[in-house]
Order: C-alpha cells, then sequence, then structure tokens
C-alpha cells in the first residue's frame, strides 16, 4: 500500500505524540485537579489549532486531494468521538468518579485507544490491500451501524452490564471506596483494584468498539495508512478536552446521533460503491459537513430554551454511588 508517510515522517508523528502526551501529564496535569470549563476550551483550541496547522502543511506539501483526504476523515472522526462523550458521562457518573480524577481515567484510556487505533489501522488497511472484497465488508458493517444508530438512538447503556466489569468483579479483587486517584492499592496487605480501574477497563472496552465503526469510516475516504493514522489520532487526542468542554451540553445535541447515523451510512454507501462509481472527496467532504450542521444546528434550536450554565464542570455529573 503506497503511502505519502516516509520512515522519518512516521517516526516524527509519533515523537511528537509522545511529546505532547508527556507534556500534558507530566506538566499540565502533574497534579489532580478538576477541568473547568476555560481549560477545557483552551486545550481544546490547542488540539484542533495543531490538526488545522498540520492540516495546512499536508495541502502545501502533498497537493488538494490528500488535504481534502485528510480533513475529511479528521472532520468524520472528530464528529464520531463526540458521540463517545455521551458514554463517558454515563460510565462517570455510575462509577461516581469525582471530577478530579475523570482527566486522569481518559488519559490512561485514550493512550490504550491510540494503540488499538494502530493496530485497527495496519490490520484493516492490510486486509484491504490482500483482499480487495473487504471492502465491501466493511462498507456493509457501516451501514448496519448507522442503521442500527438510528433505529436505538435513545437507548442508554448500562455500564454495570458491560461484560468486561463482570469478568472483573468476578475475577478480580475490587473495592467500592475510592484511595485518591490509584488505580490498585493494598488493604491489609491484599491487592485490590479500585472503582477508578472499573472506569478505566470500560473507558477501553468502548473505544474498542468505537473503532470498529470509525477506522472503516476513514478507509471510505482514503487508503493512504500515514493519513488515516494521523487523521485519526488528532481527533482521539483532542477527544479529552472535548469532553470537558461538552459533558455539560451533550443533552442539547438530541439530533447528533440520527445525523451520525446518516454520515456512517453515507460513508458505507460510498464504500461498498467504489467499483461502480468514485465519489470525489471535496463532494464527501461537502455532504458530511452538511449533514452534521444540520444535526448540530437543529439540536440546539429544539433544546435553545433548556441551555445549561458553561461554567460548571463535567464532574457534576458524577452523582451515583459506586459498586
Amino acid at each position: 500500500m503506497e503511502s505519502i508517510g516516509s520512515a522519518g515522517l512516521w517516526a516524527g508523528f509519533l515523537a511528537f505524540v509522545l511529546a505532547m502526551l508527556a507534556l500534558d501529564l507530566g506538566v499540565f496535569h502533574r497534579k489532580s485537579h478538576e477541568i473547568g470549563f476555560r481549560e477545557a476550551a483552551a486545550w481544546s483550541g490547542v488540539w484542533v489549532g495543531l490538526a488545522a496547522l498540520f492540516n495546512l502543511w499536508i495541502y502545501v506539501t502533498y497537493g488538494t486531494q490528500i488535504g481534502l483526504e485528510f480533513t475529511t476523515g479528521y472532520l468524520i472522526e472528530k464528529a464520531l468521538s463526540v458521540d463517545n462523550i455521551f458514554v463517558f458521562v454515563m460510565i462517570f457518573t455510575y462509577f461516581a468518579v469525582p471530577a478530579m480524577y475523570q482527566h486522569r481515567v481518559l488519559f490512561w484510556g485514550i493512550l490504550g485507544a491510540l494503540v488499538m487505533r494502530a493496530l485497527f489501522i495496519f490490520v484493516g488497511g492490510a486486509l484491504l490491500e490482500a483482499f480487495h472484497w473487504t471492502i465491501y465488508v466493511f462498507g456493509g458493517l457501516l451501514v448496519i451501524t448507522g442503521l442500527k444508530m438510528l433505529v436505538q438512538r435513545n437507548k442508554e447503556m448500562d455500564p454495570g452490564a458491560n461484560p468486561v466489569i463482570r469478568l472483573a468483579r468476578r475475577f478480580l479483587p475490587v473495592t467500592s471506596h475510592y484511595f485518591g486517584q490509584k488505580f490498585a492499592t493494598r488493604v491489609d496487605g491484599r491487592l485490590v483494584f479500585t472503582p477508578l480501574f472499573l472506569a478505566l477497563l470500560v473507558v477501553e472496552f468502548t473505544d474498542l468498539i468505537f473503532a470498529v465503526d470509525s477506522i472503516p469510516a476513514i478507509f471510505a475516504i482514503t487508503r493512504d495508512p500515514f493519513i488515516v493514522f494521523t487523521s485519526n489520532i488528532f481527533a482521539i487526542l483532542g477527544l479529552r478536552a472535548l469532553y470537558f468542554l461538552l459533558a455539560g451540553l451533550v443533552s442539547r445535541f438530541v439530533y447528533l446521533k440520527p445525523a451520525l447515523s446518516f454520515v456512517l451510512i453515507f460513508v458505507g454507501l460510498k464504500m461498498a460503491l467504489v467499483d461502480v462509481y468514485k465519489l470525489p472527496v471535496a463532494v464527501s467532504l461537502g455532504v458530511v459537513g452538511v449533514i452534521l450542521a444540520i444535526g448540530v444546528t437543529a439540536s440546539l434550536l429544539r433544546t435553545r430554551s433548556a441551555a445549561p450554565s458553561p461554567s460548571g464542570s463535567a464532574g457534576s455529573t458524577a452523582t451515583r454511588k459506586a459498586s
């Protein structure tokens, strides 16, 4: 599979990602604290700005076609990541995760997600390269997922029913108490895992499920592994800040899930019909942008009288007792 990414470019991008993660956790979030709206907005601006600068470099260096592929892939992944926020809110509420520790869970959860996404991208790319018919499988999977989301858009997940949590509670010593920001600790000389660890497990498992949808969606736009990887990673890196920015507002996006459903159906059909007609990337970008704009605008108009104050934090949603 041909790629614009040389070995040096891959190494440089990975070094940049690791440096940003180290700066994030080691400097700006070395001490656990509650993430406020202003801090979340600032970090969201940083991540979106970095993605925009990288996209500009892609346009200048490799041309409009490759640049549009990155833009479209990033937009799709960013939109799909908003759906993760709904799930994160439910996870943190169920486990009553204190606001000051939510960033820690998301940091390690997203670090694991980066590794899983990389594996999915390279395995998916290899399958598409070796077996052309898998493109129809991926396309069909996206259409089915989109239709399922459309039908079950009001169905809420129950973190306690997650099979990973059931297995953890069955085979691991789990405590219902928090011990600061620790995922595990010793009580009376015995190693036990805290609810923070269980929340992390559900976050990781959830991203694994989301990756099954999001990775094929980007392959519908481009087959270049470097563009697929970088657009995906930039969207994921900004997910934590986006969570703290929008967690208190997710109830307003009542039409976002239907919009995301139509996006998945569209890119799935685009992938499945690629041998019949190859839709230009610019058209795909326009269609995805219009669908999302309609979903967001309609949601805000529908809920404009119930807008919550942005001064609060995501942590205020955590009210249930961990069990």
